[in-house]
């Protein structure tokens, strides 16, 4: 039971994924309420969308407990002006993965935002333009909501 309350300890300290709970639920709200203003609640982009996120959940805390047992620092990966703006100093792989999954949360909020009418539209088209201009993975999340 002390591993347990270890793990639950560990995940309870840490900020980044406090925050990828958060956009996960906030996320969650704003597809409830475009949804509601789309009169489309059975929808199968919503399931796919609920085993996404849970599915995200369940890595990340499984992500902790390999970071419990190798002690991996992935703190390269990240652009030294990030680490400097946000202090970090070390990125296990739970830590890695929760900034990926707060970047693809952060960009279906947006996305959610805008269809429900709120005043981010420009915001939601400059970062639809830059995802657009450096990935296709956009083009196949919305390819899968169609």
């Amino acid at each position: 039971m002390t591993k347990f309350a270890s793990v639950l300890g560990a995940i309870q300290q840490n900020n980044v994924i406090k925050l990828v709970i958060l956009c996960v639920v906030i996320d969650t709200i704003f597809g409830f309420l475009r949804a509601v203003k789309e009169k489309r609640f059975n929808s199968n982009f919503g399931i796919n969308g609920a085993i996404r996120k849970i599915g995200m959940l369940v890595s990340i805390v499984t992500l902790v407990l390999v970071d419990r047992i190798m002690n991996l620092n992935l703190i390269g990966f990240i652009p030294e002006q990030i680490r400097n703006y946000i202090s970090l100093q070390h990125v296990g792989t739970a830590e890695f993965f929760g900034i990926l999954y707060i970047c693809y949360e952060t960009v279906s909020i947006l996305k959610n935002m805008t269809l429900c009418g709120l005043p981010v539209k420009k915001i939601w088209l400059a970062v639809r333009k830059f995802m657009n201009k450096y990935t296709d993975e956009l083009v196949e999340y919305e390819n899968e909501e169609e």
